[in-house]
């Protein structure tokens, strides 16, 4: 069965370094938080705020020692006026045997605030 993992952080500066770091920082914690092996993952999905434009936040997953094969693509996300700005989204394709009640989002930096029913 394939579910589908959702996880979102923010960054202060929009540079290579920052969106690296909180990118990887982001994978390895929703990864941990489900007991998730690179192999269970089927594929990633990125989205980025429109200013977030420094470097490409696929580039941080695949260099997480086991994740280099991972399919992991990127996109912007839609520029909606009020939304939150310099946010990184994930939407995570994983085969598990847990239920959807089971899975664990994982939300970091102001994303917290995006769905706080989810954090935990």
């Amino acid at each position: 069965m394939i579910r589908g993992i959702r996880g979102a952080t923010t960054i202060t500066h929009d540079t290579a370094e920052t969106i690296h770091l909180e990118t990887e920082r982001l994978i390895i914690e929703m990864a941990k938080t489900n007991n998730i092996d690179p192999e269970q993952v089927a594929s990633v999905i990125i989205s980025t705020t429109t200013d977030i434009s420094s470097a490409f936040p696929a580039k941080a997953v695949r260099s997480i020692e086991g994740w280099t094969y991972v399919p992991v693509m990127c996109t912007h996300e839609m520029d909606v006026p009020g939304a939150m700005g310099s946010c990184i989204r994930v939407l995570m394709h994983v085969n598990t045997e847990l239920s959807q009640k089971e899975l664990h989002h994982v939300y970091l930096n102001e994303a917290v605030t995006l769905r706080p029913d989810l954090v935990k």
